[in-house]
C-alpha cells in the first residue's frame, strides 16, 4: 500500500506546474496594449513588432531605472512569428522583422540582466492568425526553452474551450519536463469566462503561475474599473486562488499610454498592488511623460505589490455607488495595505474606522504612499477622514510603531 501511495504522489507532482517562479506577482513590459499587431516596418519602422523595438525597451527598462525597482521581463505577444512552421515543424520568428531569429533576441534580452518571455496559442491559430501550437505543444515548449524563453503566455483563440481543461494541463508537462524554468501565463480561465464552463481554479492554480481571467484591458478609464469591477464581484472566488506561486492576472498596466491622467494612473498601480497582480507595463518606455515613470517605480506601492504573503485583498466597504474601500494583509504581522478608490469626476471624503476593516491592534501609524506623506497615528475605534482624488486612488500603510 505505500508503494502505490508513492507512485500516486509521484505521479501528482509531475502534473503540476514545478518551476518555483512567481513566488510574488511578476514585473516587466508586455507589447500588446501599446503596439497591437503593427507589423508594418516599412511606414512604421520604430513602432512595428520587431527585434528593434524589443531591445530598444529592454534598454530602456535597464537605463531609466524599472529594471532597479523589479520590472524584469520583456515580453512578445501575438504576431511575431511567420504565417508557417519551418520544415521540422517548428515556429520560426517573421524573418524580415526579427532578422536575427528569437535566440538572440533572447541572448540580447539576457545580457542586459532581463528575461524574455514569448507568446503562443492553445488553438489552431493565433488570435491574429498566425500558426498556433495545438498539436505542436510539445514541440513547441522544447523550442522555446532552447531559444532561452523565461516566460510564456498561452492564448486560446480558435480552440475547443472545452478541452482546455486537459490542453492547459498537458503544456505544463511540457514545459516541465524540458528542465527550463518558464512562467506559464495562462488564457484558459478567460475563456472558460466567456464560454459559460464553471472554472476550477484549484486546477488552474496546480499549472500556471499567472491567469488571465477577464477581458483584455484597453487604454482608458473605463476599461480599468470593468475589470476592477469584476474583481469585486468575484472576490470570493479569486482570493483563495491566488498566492505565491499562482496570481490572477488583470491585465497590463497601461500608465504612460495617451487614455488616462495621473490620478488614474495611480490608480490602476494601486489596485493592482492590492490584487496581487502582475505589473506588466504596456507602454512607450522611450517616450513616457517623467509623471508616469515616477508612478511606475513607486517603490512604496511595488513594495506592496511584491510582499511575499501574496494575498490578494478584498473590497470591505463601499460608500455609495462611487467609492470603495479594499485592504490587503501584508506578511508583516498587523501590517495592512489600503486602497481607497473614487469614481466619482471630484474630489471625494469619506470617514470610517479601521476597525470597520477588521483591523485589531489598538492604533496603527499611517503613510500614504502614492504621496509619501507621513499622516499619524490613528487609534482603531476613532472616525478617520481620508480624502481621494477625482477618479483615482488614496492608498494607504498601516502598521504598528511597536
Amino acid at each position: 500500500m505505500l508503494g502505490v501511495t508513492l507512485l500516486v504522489l509521484c505521479a501528482v507532482s509531475t502534473q503540476a506546474l514545478d518551476n518555483g517562479l512567481a513566488r510574488t506577482p511578476p514585473m516587466g513590459w508586455l507589447i500588446w496594449e501599446r503596439f497591437r499587431c503593427n507589423t508594418d516596418c516599412k511606414r512604421y519602422p520604430n513602432d512595428c513588432v520587431s527585434e528593434k523595438l524589443v531591445k530598444e525597451m529592454a534598454d530602456r527598462m535597464v537605463e531609466d531605472g524599472y529594471k532597479d525597482v523589479g520590472y524584469e521581463y520583456v515580453n512578445l505577444d501575438d504576431c511575431w512569428s511567420a504565417k508557417e512552421r519551418d520544415t521540422q515543424g517548428r515556429l520560426q520568428a517573421d524573418p524580415e522583422r526579427f532578422p536575427s531569429g528569437i535566440k538572440a533576441l533572447a541572448d540580447y534580452i539576457h545580457s542586459r540582466g532581463l528575461k524574455m518571455g514569448i507568446y503562443a496559442d492553445y488553438g489552431t491559430k493565433t488570435c491574429a492568425g498566425y500558426p498556433g501550437s495545438l498539436g505542436h505543444l510539445e514541440t513547441d515548449a522544447q523550442t522555446f526553452a532552447e531559444w532561452g524563453i523565461d516566460m510564456l503566455k498561452l492564448d486560446g483563440c480558435n480552440s475547443n474551450v472545452t478541452t482546455m481543461k486537459k490542453g492547459y494541463p498537458e503544456m505544463t508537462r511540457y514545459l516541465n519536463a524540458t528542465g527550463r524554468p518558464i512562467l506559464f501565463s495562462c488564457s484558459w480561465p478567460d475563456y472558460e469566462r466567456a464560454a459559460g464552463i464553471p472554472i476550477n481554479y484549484t486546477l488552474v492554480a496546480e499549472n500556471c503561475n499567472i491567469w488571465r481571467n477577464y477581458d483584455d484591458i484597453n487604454d482608458s478609464w473605463g476599461s480599468i474599473t470593468g475589470i476592477i469591477d469584476y474583481y469585486n464581484k468575484t472576490q470570493d472566488t479569486l482570493i483563495p486562488a491566488a498566492g505565491p506561486g499562482h496570481f490572477n492576472d488583470p491585465d497590463m498596466i497601461v500608465v504612460g499610454d495617451q487614455g488616462i491622467n495621473e490620478n488614474q494612473a495611480n490608480a490602476q498601480m494601486a489596485m493592482w498592488s492590492i490584487f496581487a497582480a502582475p505589473l506588466l507595463m504596456s507602454n512607450d518606455l522611450r517616450n513616457i511623460q517623467p509623471v508616469f515613470r515616477n508612478i511606475l517605480q513607486n517603490k512604496e506601492v511595488i513594495r506592496i505589490n511584491q510582499d511575499p504573503l501574496g494575498k490578494m485583498g478584498r473590497r470591505v466597504l463601499t460608500f455609495g455607488s462611487l467609492v470603495d474601500v479594499w485592504h490587503r494583509p501584508l506578511q508583516q504581522y498587523q501590517e495592512w495595505a489600503v486602497v481607497i478608490l473614487n469614481r466619482d469626476a471630484k474630489p471625494q471624503t469619506v470617514s470610517f474606522k479601521f476597525s470597520q476593516l477588521g483591523f485589531t491592534a489598538w492604533g496603527y501609524e499611517i503613510r500614504e504612499v502614492l504621496t509619501h506623506k507621513e499622516l499619524g497615528h490613528y487609534g482603531i475605534n476613532l472616525p478617520c477622514n481620508f480624502t481621494a482624488p477625482a477618479r483615482g486612488a488614496t492608498m494607504l500603510y498601516a502598521y504598528t510603531s511597536s
